[in-house]
């Protein structure tokens, strides 16, 4: 089975869009000392981190139907895999 390039550029495109995103977040988060935002923003953390995990899983599924080593798939996961751990290293931000 051949891989989606289409779908893959898509992800790839999506991912960097919720890894600068992120980081807006950590900036905003650090910046302000409105409650409510801070609540806010740490909700939109959340759900963003999960949807970078689940980009993850569908960028493994993709690269195991693919037999080629250089491919998006492989650099969707590498992306995808470097915001999560990203994230989950700044995420001990939200608790200072």
């Amino acid at each position: 089975m051949k891989e989606s390039q289409s779908l893959t550029n898509n992800l790839l495109i999506e991912v960097d869009v919720l890894s600068n995103r992120l980081r807006n977040i950590k900036n905003s988060y650090k910046t302000t000392d409105n409650k409510a935002l801070k609540e806010r923003l740490f909700s939109e953390n959340k759900n963003i981190f999960k949807r970078v995990g689940e980009i993850y899983k569908i960028a493994k599924l993709l690269n195991k139907k693919n037999s080629d080593k250089i491919n998006f798939s492989n650099l969707l996961i590498e992306i995808t895999k470097r915001t999560l751990n990203e994230n989950k290293f700044e995420s001990n931000l939200f608790f200072l």
